[in-house]
Formats: structure tokens, sequence, C-alpha cells
């Protein structure tokens, strides 16, 4: 992973596009809490984003699937979430506050409620809120302030995560899910409790998207190659077809893992728009479908300029923003079948 690894390179473009919306500004008066000491504290429900013990925004459900038929969640989603810090450094500096109330109502409203919801059918959701990196950290010359605030950012992720399973998991079956900064935490996070480790048997999947995963990444954990297997990992970076950044041409070919999020292979045929089952793009209350295809090619996934009421104003070929958001249905309705598949499995 950048800074913290040589292994996973960062995309250029991280302002959040397709999971932002102005309402996230009209709730930042709601959040109240100050930390005395700027360190969270994961016994309180308020340094969670997301905690099955009050309700949040990943609890929210797009009103096409508000007639879901609520069946029991069976497995647990440790979410880490993607950079929302990325105003003025010099003024917030290389690391969130905690108790930022504009940092952490962006944050819920829209990676919490674009991106970690698409969890919420099959799984209790937790998220934890951590002291994340600038977005400068990507970028700057200043390695030294960048891997120091990496390393602050995982210490957080790492903090919950023990706290989740001295408290919380209970040998529940754990799905370990990321974006952007979150997938550079949850490799980490992977590589130092799951490779190798006993927890490793309670891994439905993991879903780390939106950074490279290189081959040579994990020793033991491999990529998922198929819809329904289990204890293995998917990943995939978007991009518009025929479109290649110069510092992604600079990768080994056939150097990263990339999953096709609408078969769930690493085959390179094409998956057509058709089969894709549903976008949450600008409004989290409609569904897009058939929106875009999906190919992989070049260590990403192209697709075509997504179809969406007013589409024709994104001017972007990275879609990074909406590597999960393009196929929300596709991946909620894995998510189901890889906790059936894993029930079915520990059963037998």
């Amino acid at each position: 992973m950048m800074r913290a690894s040589s292994l996973f390179l960062v995309l250029p473009f991280l302002v959040m596009f397709f999971s932002c919306a102005p309402a996230w500004q009209k709730k930042i008066s709601g959040y109240k809490f100050t930390s005395e000491e700027g360190i969270p504290d994961y016994t309180q429900l308020d340094y969670w984003a997301a905690h099955p013990a009050k309700w949040d925004p990943s609890d929210s459900v797009p009103a096409p699937l508000s007639n879901e038929t609520v069946s029991e969640k069976k497995a647990d989603v440790f979410f880490i979430h993607p950079t929302t810090l990325i105003k003025n450094r010099e003024k917030y500096g290389w690391n969130a506050a905690i108790d930022n109330a504009e940092i952490n109502a962006q944050t819920d409203y829209t990676a919490i409620l674009f991106q970690a919801s698409v969890f919420n059918e099959s799984c209790r959701v937790f998220a934890p809120r951590y002291r994340q990196a600038h977005l400068d950290a990507f970028f700057t010359k200043d390695t030294l302030s960048a891997v120091n605030a990496f390393s602050m950012a995982y210490s957080d992720v790492k903090k919950a995560f023990e706290y989740y399973l001295a408290h919380e998991n209970n040998g529940r079956p754990i799905i370990i899910a990321s974006h952007s900064q979150g997938t550079l935490h949850a490799g980490q996070l992977l590589r130092e409790f799951f490779e190798n480790k006993p927890l490793a048997k309670q891994l439905v999947a993991a879903y780390i998207i939106g950074l490279p995963v290189a081959k040579n990444y994990f020793a033991v954990l491999e990529p998922c190659r198929n819809e329904q297997q289990t204890g293995c990992f998917v990943g995939w970076r978007t991009l518009k077809k025929g479109f290649l950044p110069a510092y992604m041409e600079q990768e080994e070919p056939e150097s990263v893992y990339v999953t096709n999020p609408i078969t769930w292979t690493m085959d390179k045929g094409k998956a057509s728009s058709s089969q894709n089952k549903g976008a949450v793009l600008l409004k989290f209350n409609r569904i897009d479908k058939q929106v875009c295809n999906a190919q992989i090619s070049n260590n990403v996934l192209w697709t075509n300029k997504p179809k969406f009421p007013f589409s024709f104003l994104l001017g972007k070929r990275n879609y990074h923003v909406a590597d999960i958001n393009l196929f929300y249905l596709n991946i909620r309705e894995n998510v189901k079948v890889r906790v059936e598949e894993y029930v079915k499995k520990t059963k037998n």
C-alpha cells in the first residue's frame, strides 16, 4: 500500500461525486459530541460512524428496496470508510480530529450512507470513526508526515477492530469491507489478524475496493474466483473504457488482482450492462438499472460511460468515487450469497 507499503498505488481523484449530496451539510448541527483527549474511545457509540446499537445512515435502504423481506443478519461487516478529510490541510492538519462535526457529518452521509449500507441486508454494520489521514498524505513529498498520518489512522482502525472482536463478535462470521484509504488500512488489518491466524476461519470475504491489490501483497489470502467462494477477497478500480492514467501505465502487466463485480470472476470477458442490476448514484433513494458494463483490462475495471439522468454532464474518466455505487445491487446480492454459502459450509 502506498506510504504504508509500496504495493498499493493511490488514485488521484478522491473528491466525492456520486456518493456526495449537499444534504450532509445540513446534518452538521446534529453532531454535538466532543472528545477531551482527542483519542477515540470505542466503548462509546459516538466514536462509531455505524453500529448496530444505534440508528445511523448505514441502516438506510433505497426506497425501491423498502419492501425487502427482513431476514436475520447472519454476519458482521467491519467497514473502513474512505478519505473525507480533503479541505485545507493547514487548517485541519495531517489527521482528522475524531470529533470534528463537519467531517463526521460528511463521512456519515456520504460513505456510510452510500457505501456501507450495501451490506445491511445480510450484516450488522460496524464502521469506526478514525483519525483518517488527510488526502494530501497520498501525494506529499513529506514522506515522514505521510507515514505518521497513515500510522495514526491505522492505529485507530486496529483499536476499533480489537474492541469489536472482544465485545461484539462472539464468534460470528466477519466481512471486512473498505474503499480507498479504508482499503489501505483493511489490507494491513487482514494481514495482521487473518492471514495464518485462527480468525481466518470466520472470514466470509473481504471487499477491499478502490486501491490495487498487488499479487504479492498477501502471503496466504486468495482472491475470490466465483460468486460463492468464501474466505477470499475481491477488489477493483473503475475507469472509463480506454482510459489508463500515466501512473497506472507504470504498473507491471497482470500484477494486480481485479474482480469483475458483475460476474464475480477475474475473467476478461465483458459483462453487459443488462447484467448490472442497479446503481445508487446521485440520489440515495433512486436505483438506476443497467447503468454500465464491466470488463477487466490492464489491472483495472473498464466500463462504458455510465448512463443515468444528466450523465451527459459527466466528463470524468476516473470513476473511483463510484467503485461501489455503480454496482450497488450486484454487491448487495453477492454479499447475501457469500454469507449464505459460509453459513451452509460451517454447519456441515
